[in-house]
């Protein structure tokens, strides 16, 4: 999952824009006027940035009006003010609570030039043709509603998409190598005790309890039907072992937020903990070793996308569309690659890429030169491979996603108690 803070290390939160020919590629006539189209643009603050902005203005002459909340937030404002925003930018697993509203409109695939070039990740849950795992809220589960207007998602494709992805990517734990001195290779070790007092777990109910299914599993406790949806039984589980855990003093601290976790890795107070994969290159670029450690049992992962409510229409609609395209076409796709997420339309992000860019980031290969992020921040010397591998070994190995759980109310009401023990 990823922090709602600004611009963490350099690596300013995912998201941007493709150049070039934008208006035509999208099929639309370009909607550059003397009144400029504004579209208000509801996402969390790490997905929106001032180069975004300038790139969507200068290449459709559309004007981005960020609205910054938290990704509670945003579910929010989508049930209660449909009005407020013209483009959101939300989490899948969201989408379970949100389509029943009503207020998101089934995007028209035909009116997307990429809809059928989209990772099929998101469309059919593979990688390379190898089906991954889906439990939790995977995308295509939700990715497609019946119709334009519908509150059910359609069991196979429809010509009417949910989100269109903007970036996704698989968690692990961060461990630090040079004190922890030998190989990690399971969710287990997080609370093995050698690292007593020195491990910590993110305190953010709903992705932090998966993190700890993911150890509860690999310690050989239980075996899950689905870690993204735990029965009562399975919940109290799961939280017996961590606050047992807790009570043996494994635990140094719980974190929120994404500063947090970096101060923690790079003070050397914790050694192996729950981590998003720029926080991991934020301690990296403060010259601290900290790897993103690829697991055995699989990495948790997540993914965002762009809607449109249903209120949208005429030119606006026009203009939410022509955004989205221009999205997908590649400047976009490559900014996010170079930050380490991964975008939607592969091949177009290639285009955007030199091609020793897109060796380490996708494919991964040592970096044959210096590998920079968007701003030209040094990530990381030639020579580098990119921890994780290449695009297929890590999304290939994805056990589970994010997720709202049926017992969500219970969940978080056991995940305090789990907090307070």
């Amino acid at each position: 999952m990823r922090p709602t803070t600004k611009s963490q290390a350099g690596v300013s939160r995912r998201t941007v824009l493709k150049g070039a020919a934008a208006a035509a590629i999208a099929g639309f006539p370009a909607i550059v006027s003397a009144q400029p189209v504004t579209l208000r643009y509801l996402g969390t603050a790490v997905n929106q940035s001032k180069e975004i902005a300038q790139k969507v203005k200068a290449d459709l002459g559309l004007v981005i009006e960020y609205i910054p909340v938290t990704t509670d937030e945003v579910a929010k404002r989508i049930i209660t003010q449909p009005n407020s925003f013209d483009v959101v930018d939300a989490e899948y697993f969201q989408l379970r609570k949100l389509i029943p509203s009503g207020n998101l409109l089934g995007m028209d695939a035909r009116r997307i030039k990429y809809a059928d070039k989209i990772t099929p990740v998101f469309t059919r849950g593979q990688v390379a043709g190898k089906t991954i795992g889906d439990q939790g809220t995977a995308p295509k589960k939700v990715f497609y509603l019946e119709g334009p207007t519908s509150t059910k998602f359609a069991a196979a494709p429809t010509p009417w998409i949910t989100l269109i992805p903007t970036v996704y990517n698989a968690d692990t734990l961060g461990i630090r190598p040079d004190l922890i001195k030998r190989p990690i290779g399971s969710w287990a070790e997080l609370l093995n005790s050698e690292f007593k007092g020195k491990a910590s777990i993110l305190n953010i109910p709903s992705i932090g309890i998966m993190d700890a299914a993911m150890v509860v599993e690999s310690l050989g406790a239980h075996k899950y039907r689905d870690k993204g949806n735990m029965t009562k039984a399975e919940l109290d589980l799961t939280i017996k072992t961590l606050i047992e855990a807790k009570k043996a003093g494994q635990f140094r601290a719980f974190w929120k937020d994404f500063n947090e976790s970096v101060n923690l890795m790079a003070s050397g107070e914790v050694v192996i903990q729950s981590m998003w994969s720029p926080a991991v290159t934020k301690v990296r670029s403060m010259g601290v070793p900290c790897i993103y450690q690829p697991l055995k049992e699989g990495y948790r992962a997540w993914a965002a996308g762009f809607g449109l409510p249903k209120t949208l229409t005429g030119k606006k609609l026009d203009a939410g569309y022509e955004f989205i395209n221009w999205f997908l076409s590649g400047w976009a796709g490559a900014f996010l690659n170079r930050q380490g997420y991964y975008s939607a339309v592969l091949e177009t992000a290639r285009a955007n890429m030199e091609p020793y860019e897109w060796a380490y980031w996708m494919e991964g290969k040592p970096a044959e030169k210096d590998i920079k992020a968007p701003d030209g921040t040094l990530l990381e010397k030639a020579g580098t491979v990119r921890d994780g591998g290449s695009y297929e070994a890590r999304m290939g190995a994805v056990a589970c996603w994010n997720a709202v759980m049926d017992e969500n109310d219970y969940m978080v009401r056991k995940w305090n108690e789990f907090i307070a023990a």
